[in-house]
C-alpha cells in the first residue's frame, strides 16, 4: 500500500470517530451505558489508528501545502491553527477522560466529559474539513 492513500484514510477515521462520538452522547444521554462505553471506547481507537496513520504519512511525506489563495487561504488557515491546537490538547483530555471512566470515577468523568466531548468533536470533524480543503478542494 502506497502512503499517498493515508491522508484519505486519516479522513474516514476522523469521520468515523466523529460519528461514534455523537452516538455516544446520544447513547449517554437516553442512559444506555452499555452503549455509550462501545462507542466512546470505538472513537478512541479510531483516534488513536488516526494518529499512527498521521505520523506514518508525515514520517514519509511531509506536509502538504494548501494550493488556494485569497480569503479560503485566510479560512483554511483559521481552521487549520484552532484544528493544530485543539488536537495537541485533546490527547491529554481524552486520556484523563477515558481513565476516570475506566476507574469508575464517574462524577469526574462527566464533568471533564463536559469539556472533553465538544473540543474532540471539533477536532475530528475540522479534520476531515482540512483534508477536503487539501486534496479536494
Amino acid at each position: 500500500m502506497s502512503v499517498t492513500i493515508l491522508p484519505t484514510v486519516n479522513a474516514v477515521l476522523n469521520a468515523a470517530a466523529a460519528l461514534a462520538m455523537l452516538a455516544g452522547f446520544v447513547a449517554i444521554r437516553q442512559r444506555r451505558i452499555a452503549v455509550h462505553r462501545a462507542c466512546m471506547l470505538t472513537a478512541v481507537g479510531l483516534s488513536a489508528l488516526f494518529l499512527t496513520s498521521y505520523l506514518v504519512y508525515h514520517a514519509q511525506v511531509g506536509s502538504h501545502p494548501y494550493a488556494g489563495g485569497g480569503w479560503m487561504r485566510t479560512v483554511y488557515l483559521s481552521i487549520l491553527l484552532t484544528h493544530t491546537v485543539l488536537a495537541i490538547a485533546i490527547v491529554p483530555l481524552v486520556s484523563t477522560t477515558l481513565y476516570r471512566a475506566l476507574r469508575t470515577q464517574f462524577v469526574r468523568h462527566a464533568r471533564l466529559a463536559r469539556v472533553t466531548f465538544p473540543i474532540w468533536l471539533y477536532v475530528s470533524v475540522t479534520g476531515v474539513v482540512v483534508y477536503w480543503m487539501l486534496y479536494r478542494g
